[in-house]
């Protein structure tokens, strides 16, 4: 059998170094195997069929490949993010679209697809849990009963400490959670150019994805001050998201508590013969508003 060809990584996309790291067929094989729990050797096993143009509003795929009749998207995420969900169901969409290209669908033949799974990888600081799932029927407004359309996805911490045995069924997970931590112990002190220089070579020392780091050495350096800026302005924006939620929700439970005690006060002062005029001067509110409050 003629030896398939690597796949080529297309930069013209802000890569990551996880992305980087897995597009390795050995390296992503040997991260299927722990966490399937599968024992595949032959690497030409995997078909690969992520999608380099696959871009939605700046976002992407990170990988995704076939194996025996199962179709995998492997995301990874820095932050926290609710809504892969339905972003998987952009790309899973698209994927099906590029699997049935040509074939009729109007045929009295059922075309057969692989069955999906999605699985996130996630190593940011919001979240501590070892692992959870979310589901698309979560973004549903209104859900009648059972959701028509479902999708789940799989998220798994691989921040150093969490999942332990997974990382030990896959070293170079594991040797990425270390590089990542290395990263984020020299940013807490120095400038973040300094610290991932310091990172990268203390890791090549330490024998930490040393093979990798080597060869890849300066766009790994670009790719991880990218990554961890990216990271860091994402927390500001949801740090500022919740703020304003906070503040919007005192300002609206405030509001509500002085309408409520106008209201009451309207509701007396009517039974004390008030005039309606008379009422919305003193509470500072249109006639109309009182008359609603009345009725």
């Amino acid at each position: 059998m003629a030896q398939k060809e690597q796949p080529t990584v297309n930069r013209n996309y802000k890569d990551t170094v996880f992305r980087m790291l897995f597009s390795d067929w050995k390296n992503l094989l040997s991260l299927y195997n722990a966490i399937s729990g599968a024992h595949y050797d032959n690497p030409e096993m995997l078909e690969i069929v992520t999608l380099e143009n696959a871009i939605y509003m700046g976002m992407k795929n990170d990988l995704a490949f076939i194996i025996d009749t199962d179709l995998f998207l492997y995301e990874h995420q820095s932050t926290y993010n609710p809504n892969m969900p339905l972003r998987d169901l952009f790309y899973i969409s698209s994927e099906y679209q590029k699997l049935v290209d040509k074939k009729s669908l109007y045929s009295s033949i059922l075309q057969k697809i692989p069955a999906p799974q999605f699985i996130v990888f996630y190593n940011g600081t919001e979240k501590r849990k070892d692992s959870w799932v979310n589901h698309l029927s979560e973004a549903f407004e209104n859900l009648p009963g059972n959701p028509k359309l479902e999708l789940e996805v799989l998220t798994i911490n691989i921040n150093e400490g969490h999942n332990e045995e997974l990382m030990e069924h896959c070293q170079t997970l594991k040797e990425y959670a270390k590089y990542v931590n290395c990263v984020r112990k020299y940013a807490r002190e120095l400038e973040l150019n300094e610290a991932v220089k310091l990172a990268v070579d203390e890791c090549i020392r330490n024998n930490i994805l040393s093979e990798f780091l080597r060869a890849n050495k300066s766009e790994v350096i670009s790719m991880s001050i990218f990554e961890y800026d990216k990271e860091e302005e994402e927390r500001k924006l949801r740090k500022a998201e919740y703020e304003a939620g906070v503040a919007d929700g005192f300002n609206n439970g405030f509001n509500d508590g002085i309408n409520t005690a106008k209201k009451d006060a309207a509701i007396t002062l009517t039974e004390l013969h008030m005039p309606i005029e008379q009422i919305a001067l003193a509470l500072k509110v249109d006639i109309e508003a009182v008359k609603e409050w009345l009725r």
